[in-house]
């Protein structure tokens, strides 16, 4: 642990960053796995309503920078084409 005053507290904000990205990153993995299910499970209606729950979810966390922006386009990407195929 630090010593300088200073550097306690870059250590706390640090520890605080990485607690609130981990529990972004978990949601972003969540929304997209509850995506995935319902394309497995063959129900576009379902898949459609998952797909815009979870672009949000990765639009709000791409947004403040904790999934680059590319990456989340990827993201949103691949199940637009999962359940496009699903027709």
């Amino acid at each position: 642990m630090a010593n300088i005053k200073s550097a306690q507290k870059r250590a706390r904000q640090a520890e605080a960053r990485r607690r609130r990205n981990m529990s972004l990153r978990t949601a972003v993995r969540t929304a997209i796995k509850r995506a995935k299910k319902a394309i497995a499970a063959g129900d576009k209606a379902q898949a459609l309503a998952a797909l815009r729950a979870s672009q949000a979810v990765i639009d709000r966390v791409a947004a403040k920078g904790v999934l680059h922006r590319n990456a989340a386009a990827r993201h949103k990407s691949r199940l637009a084409h999962a359940i496009k195929a699903l027709a």
